[in-house]
């Protein structure tokens, strides 16, 4: 009896010794050897850093933070050589794992984690398609500016508008069919803030309770709240 109430006793003492983390992130990065990494979040519109390591010779190490509801976090790797290292997730309660390379930091990228994170790039493989429509529909206008085909500067001009439209709109159905995900809110502060406020307000009365309650939640009200007092007082 006396043992095992040591026992509990010594597992109690190293429970707490431990300390707990709301998000722990476990880092690999193929190659690196030196380095700095920087854990960061956006609070109150400013970038700030809440979590930090020097790198010597281990490219797999943990990063923590104290989280109230799912959000992005942003990984930077600062190699003092000018050149901007950096990955966002959406992050939970839990563990969020990044694993990538040195050399292609962005592209080589691969995180399991929130389902949040797994909603957010089945949003961004559709977005990365309308990206890519847009970008050709530009170089098409340029050339056409180029040859002063004014008729096709104009119908190009009028594709690009149209796209816009589907975007927007994709965004607002996506959002609307996420109701119970953080990623709304989000997507809505992102993506469409300047939407017409009822876009805007319809995805913000389709949230779930909780995810009204969450941080993007809180924000989103507050947003078309300004608006609409802006609207109020022209």
């Amino acid at each position: 009896m006396k043992k095992n109430a040591l026992l509990l006793l010594l597992l109690l003492i190293f429970s707490c010794d431990k300390e707990q983390h709301d998000l722990t992130v476990k880092v690999n990065i193929k190659d690196l050897k030196k380095g700095n990494v920087y854990l960061k979040k956006v609070n109150d519109s400013t970038l700030i850093t809440v979590d930090s390591l020097i790198i010597s010779g281990n490219s797999e190490f943990e990063l923590h933070s104290a989280l109230e509801s799912p959000e992005m976090f942003y990984l930077y790797l600062d190699k003092n050589d000018n050149v901007e290292r950096k990955v966002s997730f959406f992050a939970d309660n839990g563990i969020t794992e990044i694993n990538t390379s040195l050399k292609n930091f962005e592209i080589d990228c691969k995180i399991v984690g929130s389902e949040q994170q797994k909603i957010l790039e089945e949003y961004q493989k559709v977005q990365s398609r309308f990206n890519g429509q847009n970008l050709d529909l530009i170089k098409e206008n340029y050339d056409a500016q180029i040859e002063g085909d004014t008729v096709k500067s104009l119908a190009l001009k009028e594709q690009n508008n149209n796209l816009i439209k589907r975007k927007y709109l994709y965004t607002v159905n996506f959002a609307m069919n996420h109701k119970d995900s953080e990623v709304s809110p989000y997507l809505a502060l992102t993506q469409i803030y300047d939407a017409n406020v009822k876009w805007l307000d319809t995805i913000n009365n389709s949230l779930t309770p909780k995810v009204k309650a969450s941080k993007y939640g809180k924000e989103l009200q507050r947003f078309i709240d300004d608006i609409k007092n802006e609207n109020t007082a022209k």
